[in-house]
């Protein structure tokens, strides 16, 4: 019995072994049967996902915000363009840009309309362009030219450069106009950086050229036919050169700022501001990029985009400026330097240009700012109101509020202190006065009639001098520490020192470095240092705020950027008005008597101008020596500053301006008063706009109660 079952064990093995490999067979077929799927059926497809691991975010520049006036009048504008673009995959080489340029080059041209295309382009070329064209077109021939010496010694950018070095000038001088507008539109493509859209045209594109181009967009890889903007000025030059500038996308982000741009995320390629506030407000103007994520193979070819971040243009400014009075100013210093300069033409030959600032002296918003520049060559005015930032110049008597209030808060005067008004002469100085012998004068009486023989006085105490009446022909002991004392004083309305605005650059006077007795006396008329015109506004901005110096500002709000773009969108940030200092001086109230008397007062040097105004304004007028120098003749002329500063109502002043006009003719018998008509006409023209408008909102507010009634 064991014998057979031995047998049958022995019989049952080699079928379970044959199970096994059975089972086992089938298991490698249906591997190899999906190893055959993968690799024959879908081989291709897996072989592009193996090679699908390259993720790059390019930003898609977005237009910027627009800027309006404090009304909401729009001031700039974007204006929809025609936009031809390249936006290169990672890796094309300059064979692959050749043939999209050559057949772009059917489509469109890069000459402007009015421009005579063979010159355009030669002046457009340059000799290494033609080069490169015609290398690209003979490599092969090229290339042969470079000993086998030079290729072992020289890099390949060497040997490139030397390549291009032994293409003759006949060889590039046959090129067709057509071969020209393919090496100007290559020119444009070999600007691109790698998945970041290139301008090629964005200027003059017409219709036919767009609809061209979107045609045949599959024949040209990486171009695109889209939109993009230039800025537009709904007002033209007006207040344009302090709006600033925007580079264009061939002049791309500043060189000299290149590091901090793209840190960033800028492109190199990006429009930003380079003036202005277009500069200033840059970070709020730009907006947020459009970012996709492409999906590129190893070669760099591009599978697949993601939009990731959806670009939203920047945010909109509400500048303080109301452009309708700013119109007027404008209007008001053209006319009335025209008129100055018709008046006497030869004495006020270097007279061409009137500087005005309007602003509120409790909030520092600026209401209008003008700049005016008359070429008589062209026989027109320029709009250059950054001047008022830039240019400084002496201002005369108007600084006195400032030196009498040195005066008392130094010692050297009290209030009512009086002086004898005569000439003093300082040993080795020409002799100095008032513009006519006053007699004795209080502080009122120096603001009013405007004496500068008080002013002295001021000076020499504050310089360590009390002698009164000063000897005649005798030197003056001045303690040089008197400069400093002084233009500490002053640096607290803002003269000489920044504003503090919202602006790129400001200009902070010249210092005056001759520190002797004379000099000082200058500079306590305001015959010595220099000051913009924007100082002065801040100035005398001051002394009507109570002695509150208020830092000017463009800005009034930021809005948010609305997707209709019809509308402003909701306040994002309101500017503030922002006190920089209360000067450290007391009696400032006599001061502005003084200076309510200057305008409302016979006697008053502006009395004629601003008596029986019903806003009742307050200010001081100015006339300063200076020196202008012609570059033509190469002579330094003596001339004459004429400057106004002023504020109204008094009581509660809602407006103040500085004006200065320099270089007319000194000393003409029966000058114009250009700097007291233009102060006078702002005025009258701010407060008769004003009414027309409190009339205007009595009429709606009646309006719309009627209606109330009626419903």
């Amino acid at each position: 019995m064991s014998k057979i079952r031995k047998k049958k064990k022995k019989a049952q093995l080699p079928f379970r072994i044959n199970i096994l490999f059975f089972v086992i067979f089938l298991l490698f077929s249906v591997l190899i049967l999906q190893l055959g799927v993968v690799q024959i059926l879908n081989g291709e497809a897996f072989q592009k996902e193996i090679e699908r691991t390259i993720q790059d975010t390019t930003k898609i520049p977005v237009p910027r915000g627009k800027i309006y006036d404090r009304n909401h009048n729009l001031i700039v504008d974007n204006e929809p363009v025609y936009s031809i673009t390249y936006t290169p995959e990672k890796g094309v080489q300059a064979e692959d840009r050749l043939k999209v340029a050559k057949r772009l080059a059917d489509f469109i041209t890069l000459v402007p309309k009015d421009e005579n295309p063979e010159k355009y382009l030669d002046k457009k070329l340059t000799e290494r362009d033609l080069k490169e064209y015609w290398y690209l077109l003979n490599k092969k021939e090229a290339d042969s030219r470079l000993s086998e010496k030079d290729i072992e010694e020289l890099s390949n950018a060497e040997a490139y450069n030397k390549t291009l070095d032994l293409i003759t000038e006949e060889e590039i001088s046959n090129f067709s106009l057509h071969d020209k507008e393919i090496i100007a539109i290559k020119k444009e493509i070999d600007k691109a950086y790698s998945l970041s859209p290139q301008i090629v045209k964005n200027e003059g594109v017409t219709a036919e050229e767009y609809a061209l181009v979107s045609e045949h967009l599959s024949e040209l890889p990486g171009i695109n036919a889209t939109t993009d903007w230039n800025r537009n000025y709904p007002y033209g030059e007006t207040l344009q050169s302090l709006l600033g500038a925007v580079t264009t996308q061939e002049e791309g982000i500043p060189a000299e700022k290149k590091d901090y741009f793209l840190t960033r995320g800028y492109s190199r390629n990006d429009r930003v501001g380079k003036s202005g506030l277009e500069q200033y407000y840059e970070d709020v103007l730009r907006g947020r990029k459009e970012q996709i994520e492409y999906t590129t193979t190893k070669n760099g070819v591009i599978v697949g985009s993601d939009t990731v971040v959806e670009g939203q243009r920047g945010k909109d400014l509400v500048l303080t400026i109301d452009m309708d009075f700013q119109k007027e100013v404008d209007k008001i210093v053209q006319e009335e330097l025209l008129a100055a300069i018709r008046k006497h033409p030869g004495a006020n030959r270097h007279l061409d240009q009137a500087l005005a600032v309007v602003m509120n002296p409790k909030t520092g918003e600026l209401l209008a700012v003008s700049g005016q520049r008359y070429d008589r060559s062209e026989g027109k005015f320029h709009n250059e109101s950054f001047r008022t930032l830039y240019d400084s110049h002496r201002p005369g008597s108007t600084v006195k509020g400032a030196t009498v209030l040195s005066g008392y808060e130094s010692g050297v005067i009290k209030p009512g202190q009086t002086f004898y008004d005569s000439p003093i002469k300082i040993a080795g100085t020409q002799k100095k006065s008032s513009w006519k012998n006053l007699g004795t004068v209080s502080d009122l009486d120096a603001l009013k009639f405007s004496s500068n023989v008080y002013m002295f006085y001021i000076a020499l105490r504050m310089g360590g001098d009390y002698r009164y009446p000063f000897p005649n022909n005798k030197t003056a002991s001045i303690d040089t520490n008197a400069f400093q004392q002084f233009r500490h004083y002053f640096a607290q309305f803002g003269l000489g020192s920044s504003t503090g605005i919202d602006y790129p650059y400001e200009a902070t006077g010249y210092v005056g470095t001759e520190l002797i007795g004379g000099k000082l006396l200058d500079f306590a008329i305001g015959q010595f240092d220099t000051y913009t015109t924007m100082q002065l506004a801040q100035y005398v901005s001051t002394i009507a705020n109570d002695g509150y110096r208020v830092k000017p500002h463009f800005l009034k709000e930021i809005r948010e950027s609305n997707g209709t773009d019809e509308t402003l969108g909701s306040v994002y940030r309101v500017e503030n008005s922002t006190v920089l200092n209360r000067i450290e001086m007391d009696h400032i109230d006599r001061v502005q008597e003084g200076f309510r008397r200057v305008f409302q007062v016979p006697g008053g040097t502006a009395y004629s101008y601003f008596a029986g105004k019903s806003y009742n304004p307050a200010g001081k007028t100015g006339t300063a020596q200076s020196d202008y120098y012609d570059p033509k003749t190469e002579t330094l002329y003596t001339t004459e500053n004429r400057s106004l500063v002023g504020y109204a109502p008094f009581d509660n002043p809602e407006i103040a301006f500085a004006i200065i006009v320099p270089n007319l003719g000194p000393n003409v018998s029966g000058q114009y008063p250009v700097n007291n008509v233009i102060g006078e006409r702002i005025l009258d023209t701010y407060f008769e706009m004003k009414q027309k408008e409190d009339k205007l909102g009595d009429k709606i507010k009646d309006e719309n109660h009627e209606e109330e009634n009626n419903q």
